[in-house]
């Protein structure tokens, strides 16, 4: 009994270590550049990680998930655009979110916008693909919307 409660204990954590395996990039210019590199376009993840609901919902349900982890390796280089209200954050994030913020439009949380980067006039621009938010159904749900964003249907 003992070694199958050790086993089920030991599924589950490499599980949930996979899922944290994922890396989330704060800088848009250095995600730029990976994404230019690896043809995968961003997923621009606007949160407001410490006071938004249904953020903390979708991270819970979707993108700590070992499905959706799986999905963004293969698929598209993330970056975490982030607002919170209680915890500080580096000047330079603050502005570069908030140009983001305009530039795309958001006005609820959580957005996800899917991009492709380019060079224009030696910037860096950014192209959209399209958006989607929460999507109710877990993470098969949410990976069917984004892979029909990306063209990956």
């Amino acid at each position: 009994m003992k070694k199958i409660v050790l086993l089920f204990v030991f599924v589950l954590s490499a599980f949930a270590a996979q899922a944290q395996d994922i890396y989330w990039e704060t800088n848009v210019e250095k995600a730029a550049q990976l994404s230019m590199k690896t043809n995968k376009p961003l997923l621009l993840f606007f949160t407001g990680s410490d006071w938004c609901g249904w953020c903390i919902r979708l991270q819970k349900e979707v993108l700590k998930t070992a499905e959706f982890a799986n999905w963004a390796q293969e698929n598209a280089v993330l970056v975490e655009l982030d607002f919170p209200r209680r915890t500080p954050q580096q000047p330079e994030i603050q502005q570069q979110n908030s140009a983001l913020q305009q530039m795309f439009q958001v006005q609820g949380y959580p957005t996800i916008w899917f991009a492709k980067p380019g060079i224009k006039d030696g910037k860096i621009s950014l192209d959209r693909i399209g958006s989607t938010g929460y999507v109710a159904g877990g993470p098969a749900k949410w990976l069917e919307a984004a892979n029909q964003i990306v063209g990956k249907k």
